[in-house]
Protein backbone atom coordinates (compact mmCIF):
# COMPACT_ATOMS: atom_id res chain seq x y z
CA UNK A 1 0.00 0.00 0.00
CA UNK A 2 0.84 3.46 -1.07
CA UNK A 3 0.16 6.75 1.71
CA UNK A 4 -0.27 10.04 0.19
CA UNK A 5 -0.89 13.15 1.71
CA UNK A 6 -1.72 16.63 -0.02
CA UNK A 7 -0.89 19.92 1.25
CA UNK A 8 -0.55 23.77 0.31
CA UNK A 9 -4.29 24.59 -0.68
CA UNK A 10 -5.96 27.76 -0.03
CA UNK A 11 -7.91 30.98 -0.66
CA UNK A 12 -5.95 33.37 -3.47
CA UNK A 13 -7.46 35.60 -5.91
CA UNK A 14 -7.33 35.43 -10.20
CA UNK A 15 -3.84 35.60 -10.92
CA UNK A 16 -2.25 34.37 -8.20
CA UNK A 17 -0.17 31.40 -7.40
CA UNK A 18 -0.29 27.86 -5.21
CA UNK A 19 2.30 25.34 -4.94
CA UNK A 20 0.71 21.97 -3.80
CA UNK A 21 2.69 19.05 -2.25
CA UNK A 22 1.96 14.95 -2.02
CA UNK A 23 3.96 13.28 0.29
CA UNK A 24 3.86 9.84 -0.51
CA UNK A 25 5.09 6.79 2.06
CA UNK A 26 7.02 3.69 1.58
CA UNK A 27 10.03 2.15 -0.36
CA UNK A 28 7.86 2.05 -3.73
CA UNK A 29 7.51 5.78 -4.51
CA UNK A 30 9.97 5.55 -7.67
CA UNK A 31 7.96 2.76 -9.25
CA UNK A 32 4.73 4.75 -9.50
CA UNK A 33 3.72 7.36 -12.23
CA UNK A 34 2.23 10.07 -10.42
CA UNK A 35 -1.27 12.04 -11.12
CA UNK A 36 -2.73 15.29 -10.23
CA UNK A 37 -6.72 15.23 -10.62
CA UNK A 38 -9.32 17.79 -9.14
CA UNK A 39 -12.88 17.17 -8.72
CA UNK A 40 -15.25 20.67 -8.41
CA UNK A 41 -18.85 20.59 -6.62
CA UNK A 42 -21.41 18.81 -8.80
CA UNK A 43 -18.80 17.66 -11.52
CA UNK A 44 -16.89 14.49 -11.88
CA UNK A 45 -13.82 14.20 -11.32
CA UNK A 46 -10.91 15.57 -14.03
CA UNK A 47 -7.59 14.53 -15.07
CA UNK A 48 -4.68 17.66 -14.68
CA UNK A 49 -1.66 16.34 -15.53
CA UNK A 50 1.01 13.32 -15.02
CA UNK A 51 4.56 12.55 -14.60
CA UNK A 52 6.28 9.66 -15.17
CA UNK A 53 7.91 7.54 -12.42
CA UNK A 54 11.51 8.90 -13.50
CA UNK A 55 10.55 12.42 -13.13
CA UNK A 56 10.32 12.44 -17.07
CA UNK A 57 7.40 13.36 -19.99
CA UNK A 58 4.34 14.84 -18.13
CA UNK A 59 1.33 15.44 -19.68
CA UNK A 60 -1.00 18.04 -18.87
CA UNK A 61 -4.63 18.75 -19.82
CA UNK A 62 -5.24 21.77 -22.28
CA UNK A 63 -7.06 23.63 -19.80
CA UNK A 64 -3.81 23.68 -17.47
CA UNK A 65 -0.76 23.81 -20.23
CA UNK A 66 1.04 26.36 -19.66
CA UNK A 67 0.40 27.56 -16.33
CA UNK A 68 0.91 24.38 -14.03
CA UNK A 69 3.78 22.65 -13.36
CA UNK A 70 4.31 19.10 -12.47
CA UNK A 71 7.37 17.76 -10.71
CA UNK A 72 9.05 14.91 -8.46
CA UNK A 73 11.65 14.44 -5.65
CA UNK A 74 12.04 10.56 -5.76
CA UNK A 75 14.73 10.67 -2.55
CA UNK A 76 11.95 12.73 -0.96
CA UNK A 77 8.84 10.74 -1.77
CA UNK A 78 7.32 14.05 -2.74
CA UNK A 79 5.36 14.87 -6.02
CA UNK A 80 4.34 18.66 -6.27
CA UNK A 81 2.27 20.81 -8.59
CA UNK A 82 2.79 24.74 -9.41
CA UNK A 83 0.25 26.63 -10.02
CA UNK A 84 0.20 30.24 -11.86
CA UNK A 85 -2.49 32.22 -13.29
CA UNK A 86 -5.03 31.27 -11.14
CA UNK A 87 -8.11 31.39 -12.06
CA UNK A 88 -11.65 31.01 -10.43
CA UNK A 89 -12.63 27.79 -12.62
CA UNK A 90 -9.42 25.92 -11.37
CA UNK A 91 -11.12 26.21 -7.92
CA UNK A 92 -11.32 22.17 -6.59
CA UNK A 93 -10.42 19.71 -4.52
CA UNK A 94 -6.74 18.83 -6.09
CA UNK A 95 -6.02 15.22 -5.15
CA UNK A 96 -2.73 13.28 -6.03
CA UNK A 97 -2.70 9.65 -7.13
CA UNK A 98 -0.55 6.66 -8.38
CA UNK A 99 -0.75 3.99 -11.25
CA UNK A 100 1.16 1.17 -12.10
CA UNK A 101 0.39 2.24 -15.86
CA UNK A 102 0.83 5.50 -18.10
CA UNK A 103 -2.78 6.92 -17.95
CA UNK A 104 -5.60 9.95 -17.81
CA UNK A 105 -8.05 7.67 -16.19
CA UNK A 106 -8.87 8.11 -12.63
CA UNK A 107 -10.19 4.12 -12.05
CA UNK A 108 -6.74 3.06 -13.28
CA UNK A 109 -5.06 5.07 -10.23
CA UNK A 110 -4.33 2.59 -7.43
CA UNK A 111 -3.82 5.01 -4.61
CA UNK A 112 -5.17 8.69 -3.76
CA UNK A 113 -4.34 10.86 -1.13
CA UNK A 114 -7.20 13.01 0.60
CA UNK A 115 -7.41 15.88 -1.37
CA UNK A 116 -6.26 19.74 -0.47
CA UNK A 117 -8.86 22.28 -1.38
CA UNK A 118 -7.86 25.07 -3.73
CA UNK A 119 -10.27 28.30 -3.69
CA UNK A 120 -9.46 31.07 -6.25
CA UNK A 121 -11.98 34.25 -5.97
CA UNK A 122 -12.12 37.09 -8.85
Amino acid sequence: QVQLVESGGGLVQAGDSLRLSCAASGRTFSTYNMGWFRQAPGKEREFVVVINYSGSNPYYASSVKGRFTISRDNAKNSLYLQMNILKPEDTAVYYCAASRLWTTAARDYDYWGQGTQVTVSS
